[in-house]
């Protein structure tokens, strides 16, 4: 798997929402289909270029795994974030970084539309705009690649986890197996465009410490005029003697996300050794 990661980093008096990631998604999709759109009637019902639209694929296409998700911190009030780009959504950076420059120094973030002019953007964390011009973008993407292990971890929910099992969001504790048969199920249909509904095979570990918390958190959608639940599993799990198999997947994890709505930064994880 080939990616980007482009990082948003912005100094303002500015004081963001608790949870920005809805924001910036919307914001972000408006702006990208402003940047890109070549169909007259502005629609992508019946468009005529739909199945080579970048904007299609990011935010109308159905029963498809999104090429991409937003890097968010919850409840730090600050309007930095990160975007991942996932395979053949690389090529379509510079649309990307236009749309992003366009929601940020033009359009504007919340109600209020603040706009920012002292930010920086980075790609895989070279420098690439200073608030005034961007460099070349002779950058090539990452390859997920794991070339150490470590059997010992603790893996960090930083985001609200929503995890079906059973036709039912998980609540209250969260199986290691689960955590990666998510991940397992994404990285199927990356590779393969393929659905699967178990692991192909046996995680080992021996002992698991749990402090696990249940999040609520709602947003506003706008184009369903209502608030959602955004609720999810929050916490740390600590891991020992976890098979290297396991270990890789849960790395894969840190990248591509976990769960349900990681467009939008929920199911962020981070793998720390132990």
């Amino acid at each position: 798997m080939r990616y980007y990661y482009i990082g948003v980093k912005i100094n303002t008096e500015y004081k963001a929402p608790y949870f920005i990631g809805s924001m910036i998604r919307g914001a972000f999709g408006y702006a990208l289909k402003k940047v890109i759109c070549i169909n007259p009637s502005f629609k992508c019902d019946g468009c005529f270029a739909k199945d080579n639209c970048l904007y299609y694929s990011f935010y109308e296409e159905k029963n498809s795994f999104h090429k991409y998700r937003f890097d968010i911190n919850l409840g730090d009030y600050r309007f930095d974030f990160g975007l991942y780009l996932f395979n053949e959504a690389c090529d379509g950076l510079p649309y990307i970084l236009s749309a992003l420059e366009m929601v940020l120094t033009q359009n504007g973030l919340t109600k209020e539309n603040y706009k920012f002019s002292d930010l920086t953007i980075s790609l895989n964390q070279e420098p690439i705009f200073n608030g005034n011009e961007f460099k070349s973008l002779n950058i090539l993407p990452k390859k997920f690649e794991i070339d150490t292990y470590c059997p010992n971890i603790k893996i960090k929910l930083l985001t609200p986890l929503r995890i079906k099992k059973n036709n039912r969001f998980l609540t209250n504790d969260i199986d290691i197996e689960d955590i990666l048969r998510s991940i397992y199920q994404k990285e199927q249909e990356f590779k393969k465009g393929e659905k699967a509904f178990k692991l192909d095979y046996r995680p080992t570990y021996s002992t698991t410490v749990k402090a696990l918390n249940y999040k609520p958190l709602l947003r506003k959608s706008n184009r369903q005029g209502k608030r959602m639940n955004m609720d999810g599993i929050m916490g740390e799990i600590a891991v020992l003697n976890l098979d290297k198999r396991s270990y890789r997947l849960f790395k894969l994890g840190e990248i591509i996300g976990v769960g349900k709505q990681t467009v939008m930064g929920l199911g962020k994880i981070e793998v720390e050794e132990i």
